[in-house]
């Protein structure tokens, strides 16, 4: 069964940093397009970045150059870098599995990331 757990979220000033992290079992990780998106209550999900197997990545405008995502096929676990951080990035961030030949997704529960003075 598949499971993505979402890890590193929590409270941090502007400006600040912080790191998350997507552990997944249950799923041949190496195969799939790994993503981050983010949800602020009220809005849609919307898509911060995403890498492919291969490792080409892909980012919101409004996150380029100040997060990384990267990730690690030995542990089965995508990251989330994130610098530079501002109050609108405040949102419940959540890890996506996709294997989108055979139509496979997967979601994480979710981590509250809050950026506040």
């Amino acid at each position: 069964q598949a499971q993505l757990v979402e890890s590193g979220g929590g409270l941090v000033q502007p400006g600040g940093s912080l790191r998350l992290s997507c552990a997944t079992s249950g799923i041949a990780f190496s195969v799939y397009n790994m993503g981050w998106y983010r949800q602020v209550p009220g809005n849609e999900r919307e898509l911060v970045a995403t890498i492919t197997p291969a490792g080409s990545t892909n980012y919101a405008n409004s996150v380029k150059g100040r997060f990384t995502i990267s990730r690690d096929n030995a542990k089965d676990t995508a990251y989330l870098e994130m610098n530079s951080l501002k109050l609108e990035d405040t949102a419940v961030y959540y890890c996506n599995a996709a294997w989108v030949r055979l139509g496979r997704t997967y979601w994480g529960q979710g981590t509250q990331v809050t950026v506040s003075s």
